[in-house]
């Protein structure tokens, strides 16, 4: 049973953001960091991943989409990623990097005081990328949960890098946001668990880490990259927008 847990999710590959969040000491004296996916497809992948490499048994680590795609491009299992910047950052991957990523769980569970056998997950239990929402119908979340163990009364997931908690079907929901890209507002965004939950932001120079990612990072469009995104320059809004057609409620009776 672990007492305190901090999730970062959504890194992708943001190291100054992942810097300003390992520096909380919060996150410093958790039992354990989980990582809920999309930890390295962006500006300084390999950066990224030594770092939280370093921290050892520290870090529990579990795939996203993102982290898939990327080795799956570099394995010759496909031709294209849609993000822009994933096939840049997949070629700056050593082989160690993908051998990791390789290795990744698509999810764990973990149980931790006040909140019992906690299921970690990327997107939904079932799948890497599927959406769900704060405002996704209860009939949606009906049908991620479809196949969980009973006894799991919590989940975490990430991919949408909106923060919420909300209640479906007895269950906590809880999204940390992005630590690298947040929608929304700027910041980077992770949770600490056990007993309760905290949603928390850690705020740092968001100008300086503008300058330092883009002299850091090759790839070729890194000043616009790093200003929208680290900016949070989407909104919720936005996202919201875009995110919700694919949580299946335009087709809902």
């Amino acid at each position: 049973m672990l007492n305190r847990v901090a999730v970062l999710s959504d890194i992708h590959g943001v190291l100054p953001a992942l810097e300003a969040v390992l520096a909380e000491p919060e996150v410093s004296a958790a039992d354990q960091i989980v990582l809920t996916g999309d930890i390295t497809a962006g500006p300084q992948p390999t950066q990224v991943l030594d770092l939280l490499t370093s921290l050892g048994n520290r870090v529990i680590w579990i795939s996203g989409n993102a982290d898939r795609e990327l080795l799956e491009y570099r394995r010759g299992q496909r031709d294209s990623i849609p993000d822009p910047i994933a096939p840049w950052a997949a070629e700056q991957l050593r082989e160690d990097h993908l051998d990791l990523l390789g290795r990744l769980p698509r999810s764990l569970s973990l149980s931790v005081h006040g909140l019992g056998r906690v299921l970690f997950c990327h997107a939904t239990p079932r799948d890497d990328e599927e959406v769900v929402l704060v405002d996704s119908r209860l009939d949606r979340w009906k049908e991620v949960f479809s196949g969980l163990d009973t006894d799991i009364r919590t989940v975490v997931c990430g991919h949408t890098h909106m923060p919420f908690v909300r209640l479906a079907h007895g269950r906590l929901v809880i999204n940390p946001g992005s630590v690298g890209m947040p929608y929304g507002r700027s910041g980077a965004h992770w949770a600490i668990l056990g007993p309760g939950i905290d949603l928390r932001v850690t705020d740092f120079d968001i100008e300086a880490a503008v300058t330092q990612v883009s002299q850091d990072s090759s790839y070729p469009e890194i000043a616009e990259w790093a200003d929208y995104f680290l900016h949070a320059r989407a909104t919720d809004a936005d996202a919201l927008e875009a995110f919700g057609p694919r949580d299946g409620r335009e087709h809902a009776g």
